[in-house]
């Protein structure tokens, strides 16, 4: 429940509502698309788990097939994706309480949910976990019940300010495709895959259990098809509900449909929202102190993230986290329109580099086991090699797409800007790391990045 609850978050919750308002009802086929690769890399992720279950994932796996310095990079690219998500989730929490609040600036309630989430991760691993499941349920009842009320008022017809749901609003106002800007869903796909983010700590969890033959091809199946049902399902009903010209940036779409047909409604769902944002938010500083921690294990990062506090939580990590959100808040002092999209798409280039390398990993272990080197799992990637090679070529297409997108072109260069920044300087500072863990024996490998 908290694997499933942790990937549903504000790339849907927020992200759609903007995307709805460009793309119209073509946004369904991002969403598609997205699930599509998506689902080829949860059954990537599962063949590797096969070959060797391992708490460290996708990392511990670069690690054996690329070595130290692969796993090194996937460590911190990832670290990149949890820290700039944790941005658009604070800064999706303030842009939500701004519907109550529409003259306190963005940038006070930001620094107020990072304040409740890093009090929260400080205190205990319990108090994470109880307060993480019951967030987790909401979110995934809140979803489940948008789905049966929305199919519900799409079969009748129900009316919304005059305005009938139904299939017809699939094509109305202006097609399917807005103005006959067919391109408009695919140059949304960066924003799209990191609605679909964290999906691969399933595969984690999974990687973790003891009767690993029969939970891990049950675990990869069931969250792809619900995450297909929400997501994709979620999108489609939002188009059948009302017009796409309905929709707009800095409100979540889920609130607007409600508030369409009962203010108070749409009040209880921007509470549910802002339950989900915190969740999110506070899962993504609970695993961002546990691998920090994993790589100052291993010399790859600051001695001090390895810190427990007396409660035994990892407050070195959490606080060099929690550092990087408080950067977030004062991009909300001077940037509040644009704080959410720089984040979302800084995340998505962690995500790209992330999901590229579970890729990467699954074909390398196809390579070893064709040539005889290593046993075949029972749980084989289908198609593979090319379909490893099609989920690569669709995430380099996606950073790609943010360089020649001219609607946004100055943006998106920032964006990518900052993300190619960030990783020059981790990949340059690896002969630093090398010889830091050549002179200190002690640091252990850190082939298991714990997630508990």
């Amino acid at each position: 429940m908290i694997a499933l609850g942790g990937a549903i978050g504000v790339g849907l919750f927020l992200g759609a509502g903007r995307r709805l308002a460009i793309a119209g009802p073509s946004l369904i086929l991002s969403y598609a698309f997205c699930g599509v690769i998506a689902f080829f890399l949860m059954r990537a992720l599962g063949e590797l788990v096969m070959h060797r279950r391992s708490s460290g994932s996708f990392v511990s796996y670069a690690r054996e097939f690329f070595g130290d310095r692969a796993a090194y990079m996937a460590g911190w690219m990832y670290m990149l994706n949890w820290m700039t998500t944790g941005v658009a989730e604070i800064t999706a929490i303030a842009v939500y309480i701004s519907k109550w609040l529409p003259d306190t600036p963005q940038w006070i309630s930001a620094l107020v949910a990072l304040a409740l989430v890093l009090a929260i991760n400080l205190s205990s691993a319990k108090a994470f976990g109880e307060l993480e499941f019951w967030a987790a349920l909401l979110k995934v009842l809140a979803l489940s019940a948008f789905l049966i009320v929305g199919t519900v008022m799409v079969i009748i017809g129900f009316k919304f300010n005059s305005n009938p749901a139904g299939l017809h609003n699939l094509n109305s106002p202006d097609g399917f495709f807005p103005n006959g800007n067919t391109l408009a869903f695919v140059m949304l796909m960066q924003g799209v895959v990191f609605a679909y983010a964290t999906i691969e700590l399933v595969g984690t969890a999974a990687g973790e259990t003891h009767d690993a033959e029969h939970v891990i091809p049950k675990a990869v199946r069931a969250v792809i098809y619900r995450i297909a049902l929400f997501y994709v399902g979620s999108v489609f009903l939002l188009s059948c509900l009302l017009p796409y010209t309905t929709y707009k940036a800095g409100e979540s779409p889920f609130v607007t449909a409600f508030g369409s047909m009962l203010p108070w409604i749409g009040d209880l769902m921007n509470v549910i929202v802002i339950t989900a944002a915190l969740s999110s938010c506070n899962s993504g500083l609970y695993s961002t102190g546990r691998i920090l921690r994993s790589l100052a294990a291993s010399g790859e990062a600051p001695r001090f993230t390895a810190k427990l506090n007396k409660t035994g939580v990892p407050a070195g990590g959490i606080l060099l986290t929690a550092f990087v959100y408080f950067l977030g808040v004062i991009l909300n002092v001077f940037m509040p329109g644009e704080a959410f999209d720089i984040a979302v798409e800084t995340a998505a280039v962690g995500i790209v580099w992330t999901w590229v390398t579970i890729f990467a990993c699954q074909m390398a272990l196809r390579k070893r086991i064709n040539k005889g080197l290593v046993e075949p799992t029972s749980f084989p990637m289908p198609g593979a090699p090319y379909t490893g090679w099609f989920g690569i070529i669709c995430l380099v297409g996606i950073i790609v797409i943010m360089l020649i997108d001219t609607s946004n072109e100055f943006f998106n260069w920032k964006v990518l800007g900052a993300a190619a920044l960030f990783t020059a300087t981790v990949w340059f500072l690896w002969p630093l790391v090398k010889r830091n863990k050549e002179r200190h024996p002690e640091f252990q490998k850190a082939t298991e990045l714990t997630f508990e």
